[in-house]
């Protein structure tokens, strides 16, 4: 029969095995570190650890496998943050044994820098945006290729999109010309923007699918109806903040993305610098793309950024204005409600755009003047909106049913 008492188990994962080691209430090591195949560990955990022990291991590309294979079998599993356990518990000599029994002695102690562990559907929506991004960054490269052999010979691309399937006779002709040797590596980058084009689509039509469901879609209108988001945008945005109810203030949630100043305040000295660029990048990035959209599209948001730049450089400017864009979304967020600067024709265009993106409305079974009229209730803006003209179309924004 195990002892009742609790142990502090750490796990130091690596690519082919476990460190494992685990101390008591009083520091004391009660197991001491020993190395586990990944190919025995779920064996070994099953035979060694109780139902009384808690757990931690440091966040890893693998750790939410741990997790979810620890949650079931012990009272508690934490997972650590290790920049912040780096720094609490650096040592000058480093061995795995060393690193398992300091994790676990923070376990003890209490205080262990945790992170959040996200749900499956967040972290589905992260492999699947992250995914994405992957996809742009190769598209991007072979594009920079090409730029680059065009600069090279002095040439200049054709007008607005050099890569659109209409100047393929001019990349054609242009091929003919080359050496063999770059006309090979060019006509290969081409392929390879045109099938990355194609993938990137595919899983764009995903995230489309995947925001009609839960948790989802009852949160993606509420960003959609912000000037300068779109799909992709709000998509990325939920990806990364996850659940809002974990923000306690708009201030949490500037500091989670790295859009926060750096402030330096000692005795008399108080000053602020730049943003710390701390937190997950791609939402500091993806709010910079939106506030660019959103200062074209919005004459509400266009205002505030020429009051910006009337005393600051246009990009720490644009970089204001997506603080106060995640400033917005967490309170529409938080509170389900329309933005208060709402304007009804312009959240039923985006609302009606959002629903003809890869025919998401007749998916629902809905017409998409159907599919605005549900949205616009959902938000709470536009009830007295009953048409919407669009490129010339006239629809009657009828509730489904």
């Amino acid at each position: 029969m195990p002892d009742s008492s609790p142990r502090f188990v750490a796990l130091d994962v690596h690519k082919a095995y476990v460190v494992i080691g685990a101390v008591d209430a009083t520091q004391t090591v009660v197991l001491p570190p020993r190395r586990v195949s990944l190919a025995q560990f779920a064996d070994w955990v099953g035979q060694h650890l109780f139902p009384t022990d808690q757990v931690v291991l440091e966040s890893t590309i693998n750790a939410w496998t741990f997790y979810d294979q620890l949650v079931p079998l012990v009272s508690r599993v934490v997972v650590a943050n290790p920049a912040q356990v780096k720094l609490i518990a650096a040592s000058v000599v480093k061995t795995d044994k060393r690193d398992t029994l300091a994790l676990a002695r923070l376990l003890a102690a209490n205080i262990i820098p945790a992170v959040w562990v996200p749900p499956p559907a967040v972290r589905e929506l992260r492999a699947l945006v992250a995914h994405r991004q992957r996809l742009l960054k190769q598209r991007t490269m072979a594009k920079n290729r090409l730029q680059s052999l065009l600069h090279q010979h002095n040439l200049t691309p054709p007008a607005a999109e050099a890569f659109a399937p209409n100047h393929q006779a001019w990349w054609e002709l242009l091929e003919q010309q080359l050496p063999p040797s770059e006309r090979l590596r060019a006509q290969q980058d081409r392929a390879l923007v045109a099938y990355l084009t194609t993938l990137i689509q595919t899983v764009e039509a995903e995230l489309a699918r995947v925001s009609q469901e839960e948790p989802w879609k009852a949160q993606v209108p509420f960003l959609i109806q912000l000037p300068g988001i779109g799909l992709i945008t709000a998509m990325t945005v939920l990806a990364s903040v996850g659940e809002i109810t974990r923000f306690s203030s708009a201030k949490h949630l500037v500091g989670y993305a790295g859009l926060g100043a750096r402030i330096h305040a000692s005795g008399q000295v108080h000053r602020s610098g730049s943003i710390t660029r701390t937190g997950r990048s791609e939402l500091r990035t993806i709010l910079v793309e939106a506030a660019w959209t959103t200062i074209r599209v919005s004459a509400w948001w266009r205002a505030r950024y020429e009051q910006l730049t009337a005393r600051m450089p246009a990009a720490k400017a644009i970089v204001a204005i997506a603080r106060k864009l995640l400033v917005v979304i967490w309170h529409v967020l938080t509170a389900r409600t329309a933005d208060q600067h709402a304007d009804p024709v312009a959240v039923a265009r985006r609302l009606f755009r959002w629903g003809a993106a890869h025919h998401l409305a007749r998916l629902r079974g809905l017409s998409r003047s159907a599919f605005v009229r549900s949205h616009l209730d959902q938000i709470g803006v536009g009830p007295e909106l009953t048409h919407l003209t669009i490129n010339g179309s006239t629809f009657i924004l009828r509730a489904p049913g």
